[in-house]
């Protein structure tokens, strides 16, 4: 008997000698006068037992069949380990066709010691940001180094984008690390398929913010812009540096999730390789955007069209300024570019041009707002004479550049142990009696 039923038997006691009315123990118990007179039968039929409920010890008519039981026992063990229960729930019903509660998956992997992956401790108290209002005034950048395939591949930088006021993700790109051309991709994905936001919110990686030695040579250097910093200043998109990673934590939840999720969306789809995995995420955004997303508070969205008569291959491009060779070429991160020669202008040399690198690896040379046509470069005298050589002895190891290091006498690795004293001695009695 639990201590209610107990607390019933002893005022019904009083009832049955007398002490109490039936009306005062009904207030007693928060019963009412007809469920008390119940009450009352039954103990006195049955005795205390009667108080307690007939279901009491049976299994609930509602109860998951022991089957189904263990079949979401074995998948949480095999096919779906190390997944939460949440999406748990949800990759059971979507793909095994079994309609369960993200309530009912827990008790049932609690009951057989089957506990969450994710070690969740009490978070720190702050104070909630509320939403912007209207979809596009905020997109938050940043990029998350992880091992997206679990070791069936090399290590990724996932370079997303997320919305500030709806939390829908635009774009996402797997990189092999985190660098302006994964940022420049991300943006020109958002701004021909959804348009251009009115400010972004990043941290400070040098991608964003270069140091002095990385803006030499760039078209920037004047300013103190990096190559997306450009972009963002030509397309008049506001850049707002985050002082913490928590202040801009809508988009650091967002890789706590995808490293939970997509790792194991990843994992059932069999992905090995950065170029499928980001063939996976084209089917994979939509799917996470209607199930995560939520409605703006201003259903006018404020992304701005993209210009008219402004070609993105000439923003979305890594600037450089390099000044032509005498022999009309121009050397850009290890390759040569050939200008042909014109002929309204006999010579481009000593002259600055610019040279764009764009994402699909194609490098174009602009003088002013004109563009020059560019070949490949033929290869040096240095670099054919290398060539020759390796052709020649493909098993040849080229020699170093510098003598190779000696240690000096006193270094730890000459030092005269005792070991070392006792293998001289040995040495020196077999070279006099070998003589």
């Amino acid at each position: 008997m639990t201590a209610t039923d107990q607390q019933r038997a002893r005022i019904l006691a009083r009832v049955d000698r007398g002490e109490l009315h039936l009306d005062e123990a009904a207030k007693l118990l928060g019963l009412s006068a007809r469920q008390v007179a119940r009450l009352r039968a039954r103990y006195a039929a049955r005795g205390p037992a009667g108080l307690v409920h007939g279901n009491r010890g049976r299994p609930s008519p509602r109860r998951t069949p022991e089957g189904l039981r263990a079949r979401v026992v074995d998948l949480a063990r095999t096919r779906y380990a190390g997944l939460n229960d949440c999406h748990l729930a949800e990759l059971l019903t979507e793909r095994e066709g079994l309609e369960l509660g993200r309530v009912t998956v827990r008790r049932i992997l609690r009951e057989v010691g089957l506990a969450s992956p994710r070690r969740r401790r009490p978070p720190a108290h702050r104070s909630r940001r509320e939403r912007l209002p209207a979809e596009g005034c905020l997109v938050q950048l940043d990029g998350s180094r992880h091992d997206w395939l679990e070791g069936r591949g090399p290590w990724l930088t996932l370079v997303g984008a997320i919305d500030d006021a709806t939390g829908r993700v635009p774009a996402a790109t797997f990189r092999d690390q985190e660098d302006a051309a994964g940022y420049l991709e991300i943006l020109r994905t958002i701004a021909l398929d959804v348009g251009l936001p009115l400010g972004v919110y990043r941290d400070r990686h040098g991608a964003f913010e270069p140091t002095l030695a990385r803006r030499r040579g760039t078209l920037d250097e004047e300013r103190g812009l990096s190559q997306v910093g450009r972009v963002l200043t030509e397309l008049g998109i506001a850049s707002l540096a985050a002082g913490s990673p928590q202040a801009k934590g809508r988009i650091e939840r967002l890789w706590g999730t995808w490293q939970d999720r997509l790792v194991a969306e990843l994992r059932l789809a069999g992905i090995r390789d950065r170029a499928a995995a980001n063939a996976f995420l084209v089917e994979y955004l939509p799917r996470f955007n209607a199930r995560f997303a939520v409605p703006a508070l201003d259903p006018t969205p404020a992304w701005r069209p993209w210009p008219d008569g402004l070609d993105p291959d000439r923003v979305f491009a890594l600037k450089y300024r390099r000044k032509v060779g005498r022999d009309h070429t121009i050397a850009l991160g290890g390759r040569s570019l050939q200008l042909p020669a014109l002929p309204r202008r006999a010579s481009y040399a000593g002259r600055m041009v610019e040279v764009h690198l764009r994402l699909d690896g194609s490098a174009v040379a602009f003088d002013g707002e004109r563009q020059l046509a560019t070949l490949p470069a033929p290869a040096d005298p240095v670099a054919l004479r290398t060539l020759r050589d390796r052709l020649a002895e493909p098993g040849l190891v080229p020699a170093p550049s510098q003598l190779p290091w000696i240690p000096p006498a006193d270094h730890p690795w000459k030092r005269m142990t005792a070991v070392r004293q006792a293998r001289l001695a040995e040495r020196a009695l077999t070279d006099s009696l070998n003589s």
